[in-house]
């Protein structure tokens, strides 16, 4: 202990220690007991793992000669969606500052393997127990599921993992888009205790509403049942950016963001590539996010939901590009960028249930809802967002949710919107905003809060100013080189 000490509180006398350790404890120490919980209830839960269902995936097979392609099919977008985790750091590292890139770039490592456990500890049994989708997943209501902990017991079984793997990654999709909204100054510590309650807590308990038979998928109006959400304009994108937005406000802005008047500055990003090879990665993963919601190579609208989100894609860059070439007289790749993502945000939650047509229209009225949002988070609510997540996937998402309630015809599982005559499904979806706004709003300040009153979630100014890289991680992303030092160093090594 005598030689670890001063390593980790510095040259400190023994008088001066115990307050020391005190703040250290507060500080580092609690983040650690989460963890050390879900060892000890993991270790203590292994004995019930014997108990399966079909932990070899024969009988599923006797039992359905599709099984093993749909299984394949939900796997492979799976890791797409998984993939789409390399995107979103390339875009956000693209958008901020070279003295931040270490920082970022840990965040979104380590956001989905946190956000990743707390889902397989807790997530998907709240989200899914109860909805006897598969087996294991039998106890639950309409609010909240009670089995499928761990994937022990009879959730021990091949189709319900399936399921977990692809739930997984959807989590931790939600999870990572905070990291751009609240870069540059907000702790390694306290994004970390962040992630892991997002994806045990927050995110599960409002996708069992819409996904795993809660109250929002059984609600009735107007003879209509359901609020939708094919595959997670809301129940991913609105949920992570309405994170960003709560998060980025209660960290604040970035040292130099805003003017005493309150008007914004720009920070420039260090690496236009990045965020152009993050784009297209985010693009390519989005043909897993899309149709692999269908859980199934069988159902061959795979074809329609693929052609959606492309067209609402590009034609979502296409506006965004020569909007700003309208008012600038510039063609700015960054908003092409943006552009292609809320398009792709937007049909998210309809692409199943739309033609093409109505496709490029969604993708094309994405854009106006995310340079809309935008000026609200920046110019009214005076937000520092630093790589514009919040105009992208709350905007979008919000869109989203409401497309489907227009623009659906009714060609697949009987969901109308008003084109088609029907009017409840657009109520339907207005409820599932107002309840997603509520969880999320509430859950996500508690958060915040606690994690600020705690192990804070600011780093110093100091801190700030030099960049996160060193003072959070002891190395940077682009060390400068001076070579007679380096030469001299290595000499006296030798």
């Amino acid at each position: 202990m005598h030689s670890f000490m001063p390593t980790l509180f510095g040259a400190a006398s023994p008088r001066d220690r115990t307050p020391l350790l005190t703040d250290w404890i507060m500080r580092r120490g609690l983040i650690f007991l989460p963890m050390f919980l879900l060892l000890a209830v993991t270790l203590s839960g292994v004995g019930a793992m014997v108990n399966a269902a079909d932990p070899t995936g024969a009988d599923t097979l006797k039992d359905n000669p599709n099984a093993a392609v749909n299984m394949a099919w939900t796997l492979i977008t799976g890791f797409l969606v998984w993939f789409m985790q390399l995107g979103f750091a390339f875009l956000g590292a693209g958008l901020i500052r070279s003295k931040n890139q270490t920082n970022y770039w840990t965040k979104s490592f380590m956001d989905f393997c946190i956000a990743s456990l707390g889902f397989w500890a807790f997530g998907f049994a709240l989200m899914y127990g109860g909805s006897k989708l598969f087996p294991g997943l039998d106890q639950g209501n309409s609010f909240i599921g009670f089995s499928g902990f761990f994937l022990s017991g009879a959730s021990y079984d091949v189709s319900t993992i399936m399921m977990w793997f692809f739930q997984m990654v959807f989590a931790a999709t939600a999870t990572t888009i905070v990291a751009g909204a609240v870069a540059e100054r907000m702790k390694i510590t306290a994004y970390m205790a962040y992630a892991f309650i997002i994806g045990a807590i927050v995110y599960p308990i409002y996708g069992k509403w819409i996904w795993g038979g809660g109250w929002l998928s059984t609600l009735s109006i107007g003879g209509v049942t359901g609020a939708r959400d094919f595959a997670g304009s809301g129940v991913v994108h609105m949920v992570g950016g309405l994170a960003a937005l709560i998060g980025a406000a209660m960290v604040g802005p970035r040292i130099g963001k805003f003017n005493k008047d309150g008007t914004p500055n720009m920070i420039r990003g260090h690496n236009l590539p990045y965020v152009v090879i993050g784009t297209f990665i985010l693009f390519f993963g989005w043909f897993g996010f899309n149709p692999g919601s269908t859980l199934a190579a069988t159902d061959l609208r795979i074809s329609v939901i693929a052609v959606n989100t492309f067209l609402a894609g590009v034609t979502g860059a296409v506006v965004a590009l020569y909007w700003v070439f309208a008012r600038t007289g510039k063609m700015d790749i960054i908003a092409g960028c943006n552009g292609a993502l809320v398009g792709l945000v937007g049909i998210t939650a309809p692409c199943a249930f739309v033609s093409p047509w109505a496709a490029v229209v969604i993708g094309g009225i994405s854009v106006p809802f995310m340079f809309a949002t935008a000026h609200i988070v920046e110019r009214v609510l005076k937000v520092d967002d630093a790589v514009g997540a919040v105009p992208v996937h709350l905007g979008g998402g919000l869109w989203g949710l409401l497309a489907v309630g227009i623009f659906a015809d009714g060609a697949y599982l009987g969901v109308k919107g008003l084109i088609a005559g029907e009017t409840g499904q657009i109520l339907l979806q207005l409820v599932n905003i107002g309840a997603l706004v509520a969880w999320v709003g509430i859950t996500m300040s508690i958060t915040f809060l606690v994690i600020k009153k705690t192990i804070g979630l600011r780093a110093s100014a100091k801190e700030e100013l030099q960049g996160l890289d060193v003072p959070e991680h002891g190395m940077e992303a682009y060390p400068v080189d001076l070579p007679a030092m380096a030469g001299a160093s290595g000499g006296a090594e030798r």
